[in-house]
């Protein structure tokens, strides 16, 4: 396989960066997260993230790269700790169904990977966009309930609505 120049920069950069601070980042986050398995994971997140960047790192310009390597991991802590809580959701939801209506193991990851990829897609949208569309979809207002909700009109509903389907096809369309 070939490796671009510039491809071969960003690894070098990162191993770079790896060599001098993996050590550091995965005891930051081992202090953080309270597990050295989730540590060691998203350290090496971390640095599959940069590795997985298109534009070289100017490490020489780098001042502080454990700021920035903190940056990183703070979003995946993040994401981390997103993905969990949803998982906790959806583990009471499935406990407080009778056994007949529990879906098999199988469906079960399936529809709590699909509930992660809409908590990403909905993160994507502006905050009133995302609330009008979840006000819509979940609770089934009226779009006049929902401008009354947040103070707009029906048409920015229908735009804020708009938006939200518009997402929700881009989304499907790049599957």
């Amino acid at each position: 396989m070939f490796v671009s120049a510039a491809e071969s920069a960003i690894q070098q950069q990162v191993h770079a960066l790896y060599s001098h601070h993996h050590g550091w980042l995965y005891g930051w986050l081992r202090r953080k997260l309270g597990c050295s398995h989730q540590a060691a994971d998203l350290a090496h997140d971390t640095f599959v993230r940069l590795l997985s960047r298109r534009e070289a790192l100017a490490l020489d310009e780098l001042r502080e790269p454990r700021a920035y390597l903190t940056t990183v991991a703070k979003g995946l802590v993040s994401n981390h700790w997103r993905r969990q809580q949803l998982e906790e959701a959806w583990v009471a939801t499935l406990a407080a169904l009778p056994e007949p209506v529990a879906p098999a193991p199988e469906v079960r990851a399936i529809l709590l990977e699909t509930l992660v990829e809409i908590d990403r897609l909905l993160d994507t949208l502006k905050p009133k966009v995302r609330e009008a569309f979840l006000l819509s979809q979940l609770d089934g207002l009226t779009y006049k309930q929902i401008g009354e909700r947040l103070g707009v009109g029906e048409r920015m509903v229908k735009k804020y609505m708009a938006q939200a389907m518009l997402c929700c096809l881009q989304a499907d369309d790049g599957r």
